[in-house]
This record gives C-alpha cells, sequence and structure tokens, in this order.
C-alpha cells in the first residue's frame, strides 16, 4: 500500500517467542529495498498477516496454543490495535485469509479452519466465529498423526475457500453462507507427499501445491464453476537429491502467469520454474539469502524471502526474461515469518 505521499509499506510478522520484533512496519524504495518504520509488540507470534483491500486495516494471527486473530488500523507509519484478539477457537493458527467479509484461519495444530467475521468498519466479531474441523491422517508417523491445516484462501472467481492440510494430504473446498463453513469437495494428493501452501495461476485453470514432506510440487487443474481440483502432475523443486533437511515452504506465481517460485528450507534456496502448459519446467535454483526460508512474497518486480532462523528478509530483482532472481539486499528481523505488501 501506499501512503498520502506515494511511499509504499511492508508489514512484516515475527514469532516473539523467539524473539522477533513482532509486527514491523517498512517503506518500500523503488530499488525494492525495505526501510523498517516502526514495530508493535503487543501480540504474541504475529506470524501471518493479511491487508484489507482497502489496505486500511492489517489481520494477524497469534500462532500460539490459544489461538487468537487482531486487526489492526494502518495510521501512515504506525499500526494501531482496533479492539482486543479475537479467539479462533483453533490451536496454532498459521495462516489467515480475507474471504467473504470474514477473516479466515487455517489453524494448524488442532486441524481445523475458522471463519471470523469482519465488520464494516474492518473490526472482528468474535461470537459468530465458526469452526470446520478437519478429519483424517497420514503415512508419516510424526507428522501426520491427525489434520493439519496449514494454508487457507479464496481461489481467484471469490466463490471457493480453499484449505491445504499436511496432515491428511488433503486439499478441501469450502463454501461459506450464512457464517457457516461447509464442505464441497476433498482433494487426495499422493499419501506422505505433507501438501502446505497453495498458490492459483493468475489468469489460467491451474493451481500448484507445495509439498513439506517431500520436496515437490503438485501441479493441479482448477474448475471454477464446480469447485473442483485435480491433481496432474508432481515435479522435484530441486534438481537433484538433497543434500540434508530440504522442506519446502512458500510458493508463489509471477504476476504475468508465466514462472512459478518455491522456497525449500534446509537447502536453502529459492526455485524457479517455466509454466508450460499442463506442467512445469525447473529452470534453476538460487541461494536465498539466509536460513529456513519460511515465506516468500513479490513486490514491484522483486522477490521477498523471510529467513526464519538467520532473522534476516532478503530481496531479489527478477529478471523480466527468465523469472530468474538476482540478490539485491537485507534486512535484519529476528525471527521473521512473512512479509505482505499492499
Amino acid at each position: 500500500m501506499t501512503d498520502g505521499g506515494g511511499r509504499r509499506r511492508a508489514f512484516i510478522g515475527s514469532f516473539t517467542a523467539a524473539g522477533g520484533p513482532g509486527i514491523v512496519t517498512a517503506a518500500v524504495a523503488a530499488t525494492g529495498e525495505l526501510i523498517p518504520l516502526s514495530s508493535l509488540d503487543g501480540l504474541l507470534d504475529p506470524s501471518y498477516l493479511a491487508l484489507s483491500a482497502d489496505g486500511g486495516t492489517l489481520y494477524a494471527v497469534s500462532e500460539t496454543a490459544a489461538g487468537a486473530v487482531a486487526a489492526y488500523r494502518v495510521d501512515g507509519d504506525t499500526l494501531e490495535p482496533v479492539g482486543p484478539p479475537v479467539p479462533v477457537d483453533g490451536s496454532g493458527p498459521t495462516h489467515l485469509s480475507l474471504f467473504a467479509e470474514h477473516v479466515l484461519t487455517a489453524n494448524y495444530g488442532s486441524g481445523s479452519v475458522t471463519a471470523v467475521p469482519v465488520r464494516t468498519d474492518g473490526t472482528l466479531a468474535a461470537a459468530a466465529s465458526h469452526v470446520l474441523a478437519h478429519t483424517g491422517s497420514g503415512p508419516h508417523t510424526r507428522r501426520q498423526q491427525g489434520p493439519h491445516a496449514h494454508h487457507v484462501q479464496p481461489d481467484p472467481s471469490g466463490r471457493w475457500a480453499v484449505s491445504v492440510d499436511l496432515g491428511t494430504d488433503s486439499v478441501r473446498v469450502c463454501t461459506l453462507a450464512d457464517g457457516r463453513l461447509e464442505l464441497h469437495r476433498e482433494t487426495a494428493l499422493r499419501p506422505g507427499s505433507g501438501p502446505r501452501h497453495l498458490a492459483f495461476h493468475p489468469t489460467g485453470p491451474y493451481a500448484y501445491v507445495v509439498n513439506e514432506l517431500t520436496p515437490t510440487l503438485t501441479v493441479c487443474r482448477w474448475d471454477a464453476e464446480d469447485g473442483a481440483l485435480k491433481p496432474l502432475t508432481e515435479t522435484p523443486v530441486l534438481p537433484g537429491a538433497p543434500s540434508g533437511d530440504a522442506y519446502p515452504s512458500g510458493i508463489l506465481t509471477s504476476p504475468d502467469g508465466r514462472f512459478v517460485w518455491t522456497a525449500t528450507r534446509g537447502e536453502d534456496v529459492l526455485s524457479t520454474f517455466a509454466v508450460e502448459g499442463d506442467g512445469l519446467r525447473l529452470l534453476g535454483t538460487a541461494p536465498c539469502g539466509g536460513h529456513w526460508p519460511r515465506a516468500i512474497a513479490e513486490s514491484g518486480g522483486f522477490l521477498y524471502v523471510a529467513n526464519e532462523r538467520s532473522g534476516n528478509i532478503t530481496w531479489f530483482a527478477v529478471d523480466p526474461d527468465t523469472g530468474l532472481p538476482r540478490y539485491e539486499g537485507s534486512m535484519d528481523v529476528p525471527a521473521v515469518s512473512c512479509v505482505v505488501f499492499g
């Protein structure tokens, strides 16, 4: 978003329990550089953020055992809390998005999705929240003993809410009517893949699911009319066998739909793919500029990587012809977890 003088803003989440500063507001220079402006530490572990369509309200999860979501009014270079945090009646909310006048949270610990109503002034209405519990498990004995909702977002048509569950190896398509989430269809992915996040193609009938438990990316066909997801192919995110830990995290499609990017923790790399019809072709990998890249974002032709364990955000200029990133700079943010832009 921009202020009255045209300056763009970025909002950065972090894990306060690991020494993070809470939510950081930064200016975004034309060069892609992030310049810290202010921070707010009143919410525990604001690990993921989402901005309202008008840019006036920022929402944050509190990724704790109790689980909550909070709203903040964007006031120039600072944030002002709008009411107290609202319980989501779920454990460990790790992602959120805005859908049909609600904030949706994906609750990793309890394996559920919560819909919290948003009033016309942007504040949250706690009493009318609704929780949709996931069920199931997977073959990974430690990570898939039960459901673990990791991501939730609307589809491009705005008709459906789509949630990705690492614990059940599945993606659920839901509706939201009269404040209630209802399951429309559940799509099974390969057992043990551990799907984490999903990104839709901006114009084509495709969705891309990055898998955490195996370093792969699943290409799916998306039918917005029927709310149906069909897995097509599964592609490695690395050019060869990993040398050690390799846990993919974030995924993005380029605004023009020509490229897909993923981040992989442990290997600490960004992978760039060319979109080729029903498939993807790996173009190359590049160091992410830090350790344990938890999330990635794009703004103004730059990629931004939140490197959790090294405590820094790095940014990369993207070659418009090849989609490959070129390292440009870094800003320190301890225990950083995400960055969002208006």
